[in-house]
């Protein structure tokens, strides 16, 4: 029997350009049916907790969710802008039934997405989104509509951030306090804007804001952890101790040190694992990783006694590994960091207060904390694709391959993939030389431009 096709969920829920298929009203309305469906087990009145990231769209896609789940009996609580992982808390925290979050995450403004979660605060499995896809498809064919009094209601919880940004306290160790740091924090225009710079703030830091002024359209404009370079320059003007650049709906984190030099996920999970090791909290000395991560960290942490496990590129194959492997820290070199002790999806905001606890418990400066290993050179381009077809069917791409994966050798590694979420294909080269793997990587995206490629070619 042929294995189901997932054909509206990607990798990280359902993505593409706002107000076109498949992120247009419609589709909204039929996910916020099908959730509920999903949901509706047992005699209680269903709740779904509803979130997103400051976005325009963001409106237009809430409402059509919203007006989805209410029409299949179950009521909304609306959240409002939040981070990803807050939504995921408050799902948890207020026993709903499910949490979904409204946001593309670091995309620009004009794409957007839906995700969801269950009532434990993980991601839905492949099956169940196979099954959400089934309802839409045949149109909730015997499905039961509520009407009258059975028909759900909406209403917003006024007190979502506040109750977030308590539990984010919470995470840090109560014999320290940031009192006498001075942090600057980028929060991209995000669904981080408000909560952020308030943890930080009320554990005793000096915080100078940063993308904290959305409107719409502005979120991850030049900002964020994926443009720090404004970042590095205010750390270095004001003297602060660190800087913390959060995405659009802040589970993901990229750090600077007092000298203004990029701190990513790989470095913050290496410190993060030692730390945890010395402690005796780092469950079977294991830490989670994907095939992004560069080597030099697998070997750091092996010369530490900690092992590393590898999976897939996305959260939610590493938090997938770490429940059934029993494994409570795990992350990407993008800057998803999992304390699943704490929360069960990536969370920037926690990373950076771990990171900041590390600085405290050592007395040592960012910057002497990250010679926790020498990353080996590194090369990514970006290639806007047309079509998404196999690497290997293509002769000169699969020839290419097998030639510099053998020059390569043990010291290095060479990655093909497609993004889950966008029309690209990524390249990735890791290896001594430099100039040559640079090459390698260019020759590569010239050849999948040419075979796939769209006329806008590549981006580095």
């Amino acid at each position: 029997m042929k294995k189901p096709v997932r054909e509206i969920f990607g990798t990280d829920g359902v993505r593409g350009k706002a107000n076109q298929h498949p992120m247009d009203s419609e589709m909204a309305l039929g996910l916020g049916r099908a959730v509920a469906a999903l949901f509706r087990s047992g005699g209680h009145k269903h709740k779904i907790v509803v979130g997103k990231d400051t976005r325009l769209s963001g409106y237009m896609l809430e409402t059509a969710l919203a007006s989805g789940v209410c029409s299949m009996g179950a009521d909304v609580m609306l959240v409002g802008p939040l981070p990803t992982p807050g939504i995921a808390f408050i799902a948890r925290s207020m026993r709903a039934d499910a949490g979904v979050v409204i946001s593309a995450s670091h995309n620009p403004f004009d794409d957007n997405g839906i995700k969801f979660f269950d009532r434990d605060g993980f991601k839905l499995p492949d099956e169940l989104e196979l099954e959400m896809e089934e309802f839409i498809r045949n149109g909730m064919s015997g499905v039961l509509r509520p009407t009258g009094i059975e028909i759900g209601r909406a209403h917003r919880i006024d007190d979502a951030a506040g109750r977030y940004i308590q539990f984010l306290k919470g995470t840090f160790p109560n014999a320290l306090t940031l009192d006498g740091m001075r942090l600057v924090v980028d929060c991209a225009n995000g669904a981080g804007y408000r909560v952020a710079p308030a943890v930080f703030t009320e554990l005793g830091a000096e915080v100078i804001e940063l993308g904290t002024h959305p409107d719409g359209i502005n979120i991850n404009e030049e900002c964020g952890s994926l443009h720090t370079e404004r970042l590095g320059e205010i750390v270095r003007k004001v003297h602060a101790n660190a800087g913390i650049a959060l995405d659009g709906d802040a589970d993901r984190v990229i750090m600077c040190d007092e000298k203004g030099d990029i701190i990513d996920g790989d470095v913050i999970m290496a410190l993060a694992a030692i730390d945890k090791k010395s402690r005796g909290v780092l469950n079977k000395n294991t830490l989670v990783a994907t095939i992004m991560s560069n080597l030099a960290l697998d070997r750091a942490l092996r010369d530490r006694g900690i092992d590393v496990v590898r999976t897939k590129v996305g959260d939610r194959y590493v938090i997938n590994a770490m429940r059934e492997g029993g494994f409570n820290l795990g992350g990407e070199q993008s800057g998803h960091l999992i304390f699943l002790n704490h929360n069960t999806t990536g969370d920037g905001i926690m990373g950076a207060l771990n990171v900041l606890a590390i600085m405290l418990r050592e007395e040592r400066t960012l910057s002497e904390l990250a010679r926790v290993f020498e990353p080996y050179p590194q090369v990514r381009v970006d290639i806007e694709v047309l079509r998404k077809r196999e690497f290997t069917e293509i002769p000169e791409i699969a020839h290419a391959l097998k030639s510099f994966q053998g020059e390569l050798g043990e010291g290095g590694r060479l990655l093909l993939r497609y993004s889950g979420t966008e029309n690209i294909a990524r390249v990735m080269v890791e290896g001594a030389d430099h100039c040559r793997i640079r090459t390698m990587a260019n020759d590569l995206a010239g050849m999948i431009k040419s075979y796939l490629g769209s006329d806008i070619g590549m981006i580095q």
